[in-house]
């Protein structure tokens, strides 16, 4: 006879029984109803007519995953390596802010957190093989990571040098207030976002933002061409590495099980 800790503890931890992946798919949707609730609580035409509904509905949920969360610590075979884990720390700061509001106005809206806690349908809906691709992009990511940190520099460098020429040219009149705000215009000019708050109106100063905003199209392109290049290269290695046992050749899928050449299976496969 299993103990009730074990028989809870096959519930909540496993996604292997029927009973493991409903309770994951359940606690899922009751994450998405809350974070919907913290949401629909901040619309003020809302808030007015069922804020004392997304009151409720806030803390019904919130003391279903304490609940939640303590029992996932009691029934843990090693319940420190759980709190420290990385969903054991969401999973406790996804309470948190309930708590913090009582003291904290307002600290409720930082509930939303507990959309961390969907990547659990990674492991409940078998999804974990996409994370193989998920790795490719960031080793890709982080082999780029000279290359777009000089790429950053580069763009904070002439952001700063448009920026103190506006100043110069337009001044506070037009809006140009300071150095730090001519950069802060400069820097939405060339990402080619253009609020529209600050526009120059000396015909030097449209020249300069013209200037800028030609620039802007081609750096857009700069980190994409060296993520891409990056990624090429990850995904090249990865294929050269699964090699055929039968006719040597490689530069076969990461999920390939037969040689494209000569149809034999591939080493490693069954």
């Amino acid at each position: 006879m299993r103990s009730i800790r074990a028989k809870i503890g096959l519930v909540i931890f496993g996604t292997d029984t029927p009973a493991g992946k409903l309770f994951d798919l359940v606690l899922i949707y009751a994450i998405l109803l809350s974070v919907a609730a913290v949401v629909l609580d901040s619309v003020a035409s809302m808030h007015a007519r069922f804020g004392s509904w997304f009151f409720y509905i806030e803390w019904f949920f919130t003391l279903l995953f304490t609940v939640e969360y303590f029992l996932r610590i009691y029934i843990s075979r090693r319940p420190l390596l759980y709190i420290f884990s990385f969903f054991g720390l969401v999973d406790l700061i996804s309470i948190i802010p309930s708590y913090l509001a009582l003291v904290v106005t307002g600290a409720n809206y930082l509930l939303l957190i507990r959309m961390l806690r969907v990547l659990r349908v990674f492991r409940v809906l078998k999804l974990v093989r996409y994370m193989d691709e998920a790795n490719v992009l960031m080793r890709s990511l982080y082999l780029a990571r000279r290359k777009i940190l000089v790429f950053f520099v580069t763009v904070i460098v002439l952001s700063f040098i448009f920026g103190c020429l506006m100043f110069v040219v337009e001044g506070p009149t037009h809006g140009f207030t300071s150095i730090p705000k001519s950069i802060y215009w400069t820097i939405v000019t060339i990402t080619t976002v253009g609020y529209g708050d600050m526009t120059p109106q000396t015909v030097l100063g449209q020249f300069i933002s013209t200037i800028a905003m030609l620039l802007g199209y081609s750096i857009i392109a700069i980190p994409t061409g060296i993520i891409t290049a990056e990624l090429a290269g990850e995904i090249g290695r990865e294929r050269a590495e699964k090699t055929c046992h039968n006719c040597g050749r490689s530069g076969h899928d990461t999920d390939a099980n037969h040689c494209r050449h000569c149809g034999a299976g591939l080493a490693g496969d069954a």
